[in-house]
C-alpha cells in the first residue's frame, strides 16, 4: 500500500487531541470526517461498521515500520510499560511535560521518575542533546526510544547514563541500554519550574517547611526560594509522591476499558471531564455512514 505525505498526515491527525476532544465534548467530529475523506483511496474499498473500526485501521497502518509517528510510540509505551510492566493503580503517566526549554514526550512515575524521549523514523536527532540535558535536571532516569533502523544512531549520539529502547516491527519494546537511576542529580529549581504552584507547595510541606502566608502574587517566588534550599533527593521523592496523586490516571481506567486499543494512549493523554466519557464511547460506536456526514 502506497501512502503519500498528505494521506499519512491525515491518518496521524485522527489521533490528535483536537479530534478526541471533539468526540468527547460534542459526540461528533467534523475534523474526523474530513480527515477520513483526505485518506482516500486508502480506505475507499474498506467497509467500516463503526468509527472505532476506522481508528483501528488507521492505527494498523501507522504501526507499519517507516510510517510510525509519535502517537504510535506513545501507544507502545502505554501498552507495554504503563499498563504492562506497571498498572494505572501503581503508576501515572505525564504527557508533554514541560522541562526547561523542552517538552518531555512521555514520563512514567512508579518507584522512580522515568522520562522517554521519542525519536520516530520521521524525527532527526538534531535537538536530542539539549533535550537530554533538560530531562536530567528533572527526572532520575532518562530513556530514548526509537525504531530499529534508528536505534544504532541513538546509541552513538547519547551518553552511557541514558537508556536506549527500540520499538520493533512487531510493536515490541526491547531495552538496548539500561538507564542509570540518579535522583541525586536533579535540579530542585528545574523541578519547581515544571510544577504547578499547588504541587510545589505540597512538596514544601512534606519536606517539613511551612508554606509562606503571602498574597497569591508572591507565593510562587517565595516557594521558589524554598526549593533552592532543598536537597535533590528530597525534591525527587516529593515530586514522585505528589504527582502520582495529582496526575492520577486510575479514574480513567473504566473509560480505557471501553475503548479499542488504538485509542488507549489518546484517552490517557487528553484531559477529559468524567461527564464526557460516555459521550466519547457513544461517538466511537457511531455507524460510519452517519459519521461521514458530521459537520
Amino acid at each position: 500500500m502506497e501512502i503519500n505525505a498528505s494521506q499519512l498526515a491525515a491518518l496521524s491527525r485522527l489521533f490528535s487531541s483536537t479530534v478526541v476532544r471533539q468526540l468527547a465534548t460534542k459526540g461528533s467530529s467534523a475534523i474526523f470526517a474530513r480527515l477520513l475523506r483526505q485518506t482516500q483511496p486508502i480506505f475507499h474499498s474498506q467497509k467500516f461498521a463503526f468509527v472505532k473500526d476506522a481508528f483501528d485501521a488507521a492505527f494498523d497502518i501507522l504501526k507499519t515500520d517507516g510510517l510510525r509517528d509519535e502517537y504510535i510510540y506513545k501507544a507502545a509505551l502505554t501498552h507495554r510499560i504503563l499498563m504492562g510492566t506497571h498498572s494505572l493503580r501503581t503508576a501515572c503517566m505525564l504527557n508533554e511535560f514541560r522541562t526547561g526549554k523542552s517538552k518531555a514526550d512521555v514520563a512514567i512515575l512508579n518507584g522512580t521518575t522515568t522520562v522517554y524521549e521519542i525519536k520516530s523514523e520521521r524525527d532527526s536527532l538534531s535537538r536530542l542533546e539539549g533535550q537530554l540535558s533538560n530531562y536530567r535536571k528533572v527526572f532520575a532516569s532518562v530513556y530514548v526510544i526509537a525504531g530499529e533502523t534508528h536505534v544504532d544512531a541513538v546509541l552513538e549520539a547519547t551518553p552511557s547514563d541514558v537508556g536506549v529502547m527500540s520499538l520493533s516491527r512487531r510493536f515490541r519494546i526491547s531495552t538496548r541500554r539500561v538507564a542509570d537511576n540518579q535522583p541525586g542529580r536533579i535540579s530542585p529549581l528545574a523541578v519547581f519550574e515544571a510544577l504547578r504552584t499547588a504541587e510545589a507547595a505540597d512538596i514544601v510541606r512534606n519536606a517539613g517547611f511551612s508554606v509562606p502566608d503571602v498574597p497569591n502574587t508572591r507565593i510562587r517566588s517565595e516557594l521558589r526560594e524554598l526549593f533552592v534550599g532543598l536537597a535533590p533527593e528530597v525534591v525527587h521523592a516529593g515530586m514522585l509522591n505528589t504527582l502520582k496523586r495529582t496526575r492520577d490516571l486510575l479514574p480513567l481506567g473504566q473509560l480505557v476499558d471501553r475503548l479499542p486499543l488504538s485509542l488507549h494512549a489518546a484517552a490517557l493523554s487528553v484531559p477529559l471531564r468524567k461527564a464526557d466519557h460516555d459521550r466519547l464511547v457513544l461517538a466511537i460506536n457511531t455507524p460510519m455512514k452517519l459519521a461521514m456526514g458530521w459537520s
